[in-house]
């Protein structure tokens, strides 16, 4: 494993992005559990695109416009739903200590859906994968460590934003606030994947 590997993956983890966004919605909304349950399911998200690259149907989906458009505005609506979801989401703004929690399977599933509905995640395997690995085996080795550090730098992202949890419970103004940030940065992100 060479260097420019692990830092380009460090480079990639630490960018925010949609992985990010939703670590940090978790921790703020639900503490370090929901953050850390964010976390490891971005993480699993990972998987399908990993086995894609890997069996070669990411070089189908680069390869074939029609299947990239296909993906990518799946994964717009998925945002934009995200988007108004949080902004909606009216039980997540009423802002106390004892606000029931999240089930861990729909974080995850949330997680996972915001990887697997993101092309440039898969764009990112099929041209960054190769130029370090040849066989499936040692790509298999190098996507473990990118999963590996994915799950740590999301976890510290998350652990902050739990961190902070308690003084944002202190100003509801401030969580109405963070949540309509929350809901435009997913709308942005949309935009943004619609535009790619």
């Amino acid at each position: 494993m060479s260097l420019v590997f692990l830092i380009t993956t460090l480079i990639a983890v630490a960018t925010p992005g949609t992985g990010v966004l939703y670590t940090l919605s978790a921790g703020l909304a639900h503490g370090r559990k929901a953050s850390v349950i964010a976390a490891f399911g971005c993480t699993l998200g990972i998987v399908p695109q990993v086995v894609a690259t890997v069996t070669g149907l990411a070089a189908l989906l680069h390869a074939s416009a029609l299947a990239f458009e296909i993906v990518k505005y799946l994964g717009v609506a998925y945002l934009v739903f995200l988007a108004w979801s949080t902004l909606r989401d009216k039980s997540e703004l009423v802002v106390s200590a004892d606000t029931p929690q999240v089930s861990a399977t729909k974080i995850i599933v949330n997680a996972v859906l915001l990887n697997v509905l993101n092309p440039k995640l898969t764009i990112f395997f099929v041209a960054f994968l190769p130029q370090f690995a040849t066989t499936p085996a040692q790509m298999m080795q190098l996507s473990a460590v990118f999963m590996a550090l994915t799950f740590a730098g999301f976890v510290v992202y998350g652990l902050f934003a739990a961190s902070m949890r308690d003084q944002v419970l202190s100003r509801p103004r401030v969580m109405v606030w963070l949540r309509r940030c929350f809901a435009a940065s997913f709308a942005a992100l949309g935009v943004k994947l619609a535009l790619t």
